[in-house]
């Protein structure tokens, strides 16, 4: 007999969001397309191939940030959605920004748009794993989500550049930590990344913004 959506739901009630082989898991014969029947009705929503959530399911940023984990392996949140994680920018950030080993590519789905941009391997580092009920997302510490963003973002070169980031500087002098930044820039061996990294650090510390 087969199970009953309401039991697959109560089964699944403290995950995040959930695949074909979740549910081959509860019933090892589950017919894919209930999915679709489910679609249907308004029970579940697709976020991408073999990934779902239900509908009823509050998305919140964290819920975001595992689905952005899961859905494109081997990433972090990194970038503008860090740094605005940490409140270091203003919340006017489109998508969810992450870095990976694998190629950079932009999901569309229902939920928004999972953005993962390509660092090298030797550069996949400086994130840390936060618990989220039973799970649990990696995001970049503050100090690697800005170089990630200077790294990949090289236009960034004058006062005029940086004053347009809006970065809070309360913010930043309370959670970058400057031995933590600069031992991590010397991981990216870039003289050029080192110099403007460190001309926006006197930048921040000077400008009255």
């Amino acid at each position: 007999m087969k199970m009953r959506f309401l039991d697959v739901r109560n089964q699944l009630r403290d995950v995040t969001m959930f695949s074909l082989l979740d549910l081959r898991k509860i019933e090892s014969g589950f017919d894919r397309r209930r999915l679709v029947e489910w679609q249907k009705k308004g029970y579940i929503k697709k976020i991408i191939r073999n990934f779902y959530v239900f509908s009823d399911q509050e998305i919140t940023e964290p819920a975001l940030f595992v689905i952005a984990n899961t859905v494109y392996s081997h990433s972090y949140i990194s970038f503008e959605m860090a740094l605005t994680h940490y409140q270091l920018i203003p919340e006017s950030v489109y998508g969810i920004t992450s870095a990976t080993t694998k190629k950079t590519t932009m999901l569309k789905t229902p939920l928004g748009d999972f953005i993962y941009r390509s660092l090298k391997p030797e550069l996949f580092f400086g994130y840390i794993p936060i618990p989220f009920q039973n799970q649990r997302y990696l995001i970049a510490e503050p100090e690697k989500a800005l170089l990630d963003f200077f790294y990949l973002n090289p236009t960034l070169l004058n006062d005029e550049d940086f004053a347009g980031l809006r970065i809070n500087q309360d913010e930043f002098s309370a959670k970058i930590n400057q031995e933590k930044l600069e031992k991590y820039l010397s991981v990216f061996d870039s003289p050029t990344l080192k110099k403007r990294v460190l001309k926006f650090i006197e930048f921040i510390r000077h400008a009255d913004i």
